[in-house]
C-alpha cells in the first residue's frame, strides 16, 4: 500500500448574528458544504482562510475570528488521500439571505458559481465530506431572552 497523501485544509464556519450558518451547495459533492480551500505553499492556515472566504463567497470582512479544531480526515482513495483540516469560526454582518458568487481567480475552480445561503445548524441536513464535525462548537446567540419569556409564560 502506498504512503497516504497528506493535504492541509483550512475550512470556515461563518455565522451571523442571528446564529445562522453559512453554506452552499455543490459543486462535485452531495451535502452542504462550507468555505474551504487547500493551503498555498508557504500560507498558513489563517492565511488561506481568508483567501478562500474570499474566493468561494466574496465575503471580504471577517470578525472575531477563532480556530475551533484541528484534525486528520481520511478519504479513501488509490492512494489514500489525508486531510489536515484546520476549522474556523468567523462572525460577519451580511444582509443577504442568498447570493450567487463566481470564483475569479484562475485557478482550478476559476468561473464556477456558488449558490450560497444562510441555515440553522441546528436544522441541517447532512453535509459533504464530514464538514459538519464541529459544529456543534459553534457558540449559540443570547437566549436569555427567550428563556426568560418561557419562564414567564410557565408561571402564569
Amino acid at each position: 500500500m502506498a504512503d497516504p497523501t497528506y493535504v492541509q485544509k483550512a475550512c470556515a464556519y461563518i455565522t451571523r448574528g442571528s446564529g445562522e450558518l453559512l453554506v452552499f451547495e455543490g459543486p462535485e459533492h452531495d451535502g452542504l458544504q462550507i468555505p474551504k480551500g487547500t493551503l498555498e505553499p508557504g500560507e498558513t492556515p489563517r492565511e488561506a482562510l481568508f483567501r478562500e472566504v474570499i474566493e468561494e463567497s466574496g465575503l471580504g470582512t471577517l470578525n472575531a475570528t477563532r480556530h475551533l479544531s484541528t484534525d486528520v480526515w481520511t478519504r479513501r482513495h488509490s492512494p489514500p488521500k489525508w486531510y489536515v483540516r484546520h476549522f474556523f469560526h468567523a462572525t460577519v454582518y451580511e444582509p443577504r439571505d442568498r447570493w450567487t458568487h463566481t470564483v475569479t481567480d484562475g485557478g482550478d475552480e476559476h468561473g464556477a458559481e456558488f449558490e450560497l445561503y444562510w441555515i440553522h445548524p441546528s436544522t441541517a441536513r447532512e453535509f459533504a465530506l464530514d464538514l459538519d464535525d464541529y459544529v456543534e462548537l459553534l457558540p449559540l446567540p443570547d437566549r436569555a431572552g427567550d428563556r426568560n419569556a418561557e419562564l414567564a409564560a410557565a408561571s402564569d
